[in-house]
């Protein structure tokens, strides 16, 4: 199926996306420096949004929060996620970028100061919903990493981009509990808030001035962010891809939203160290956000995707095993991890190409998906874990990730844009 593309004849080639200097999309590689500071950054930023989960014990102890609760400290802040990418994702495609990006950087450092010295559950719970909507900077720069780089090296650089995004989740982890153990929850988000801002000062160094979209600098921000939805009714890609990036970080987040509830309680009892600690395990799966992307730049997409939802899946048999051995959470975070990757920067690339002048506003909407996922399978986690305990956890990852495959299977060769089976 063509991809359909809505700008004015001789925008588009033959497969939809648009042509190199046009439409924003550039001759030349970024400063090679640029890339791997954009991983930095954006894994710096995307981690704020986890930093509570290896805490969830420890912050229903201190805000009075029934176990069942649990489960809202990490859906709060991503349903400010949600807002922010429907809300301020698509200025990247309106505003210089550089002075975009380090504003939310510096906004989200003062959301990082707020949630820290929090005084209450209320106060809590809106810090960290301020922290989910200013994080969405992270895909600003996934964004601007592709709008930055050629077509034929697209893949790579979202790749590596996606990678620092996935090394930055699963290390916020490791680094929470380490700093909680050392110093006291709040540790983690003050200290978060130094790292983020020296970060914005770097950034705002290093990344090109300017908004590279024709035309887009005239559009009304009211219908900037319609033309979201627009973007998304249009293409069925986007709509495919979107529902497959729901489903798979819904299992993403019923794992490591409810892992700290078993490791914590008997048999194990961990420390806030050892159960972050699992997230070194997983940062193994970063290695997945590169080798896909090389893989996508080759034209492997529909197979790169079907390797990782068939992973996905099959990662929950030996995390079922996790009151028997840590060691099979450990194989399974790991095989978790390396498929919601794959498929994560398979997505990405793919639905970039679909216009690659509405980058920001089609990733920012691809992330809508991400983010609903990421919340319903927070909240299911915890909700199950209530009513059944670990089996009934994994029976629910395990649902997210067959529908997720069964999806693929039927929906697998919509919009394949220069795809070989």
């Amino acid at each position: 199926m063509a991809v359909q593309c809505s700008e004015p004849v001789g925008a588009c080639d033959g497969s939809g996306a648009a042509r190199a200097g046009e439409a924003g999309v550039p001759d030349g590689s970024p400063p090679a420096r640029l890339v791997p500071l954009l991983a930095l950054a954006c894994g710096s930023s995307v981690a704020t949004v986890y930093f509570s989960q290896p805490l969830l014990v420890t912050l229903g102890e201190r805000f009075a929060l029934g176990a069942g609760w649990l489960g809202a400290i990490v859906t709060v802040t991503q349903l400010g996620y949600a807002v922010g990418l429907l809300a301020l994702v698509p200025l990247g495609d309106l505003l210089d970028r550089r002075r975009l990006v380090t504003g939310q950087l510096a906004l989200l450092a003062a959301a990082l100061l707020a949630a820290g010295l929090a005084p209450g559950a209320v106060a809590l719970f809106g810090a960290l919903a301020a922290v989910g909507l200013l994080a969405v900077v992270a895909q600003t720069m996934v964004a601007a990493a592709a709008a930055l780089t050629p077509p034929a090296r697209r893949g790579r650089a979202v790749g590596t981009v996606t990678g620092g995004i996935v090394t930055g989740i699963l290390l916020a982890r490791a680094a929470a509990g380490a700093l909680a153990d050392l110093a006291g929850w709040r540790a983690v988000y003050l200290v978060a808030a130094g790292v983020i801002l020296v970060l914005a000062v770097l950034v705002r160094r290093a990344l090109p001035a300017g908004t590279p979209i024709v035309g887009a600098h005239e559009m009304p921000y009211g219908r900037l962010v319609a033309s979201t939805v627009t973007l998304f009714a249009r293409h069925p890609l986007l709509r495919v891809r979107g529902a497959l990036a729901l489903l798979v970080f819904a299992a993403f987040s019923t794992l490591w939203s409810g892992m700290a509830q078993p490791l914590s309680g008997p048999p194990w009892s961990l420390s806030h160290t050892a159960i972050g600690a699992f997230g070194l395990a997983g940062a193994a799966g970063a290695v997945a956000a590169t080798v896909a992307g090389r893989w996508n730049d080759r034209g492997l997409a529909r197979r790169t995707t079907g390797i990782g939802l068939a992973v996905l899946a099959l990662s929950w048999l030996p995390i079922g095993l996790t009151g028997r051995s840590l060691w099979a959470l450990a194989i399974g975070a790991v095989l978790l991890d390396f498929a919601v990757q794959a498929v994560h920067v398979t997505n990405q690339t793919l639905i970039h190409s679909v216009r690659p002048d509405a980058g920001s506003r089609i990733i920012g909407g691809y992330m809508v998906f991400y983010s609903a996922g990421s919340s319903l399978g927070a909240l299911g986690s915890s909700l199950a874990y209530a009513a059944a305990g670990w089996p009934a956890v994994t029976a629910l990852g395990a649902s997210f990730s067959l529908a997720a495959l069964a999806l693929w299977a039927t929906t697998r060769h919509v919009g394949q844009v220069g795809d070989r089976p």
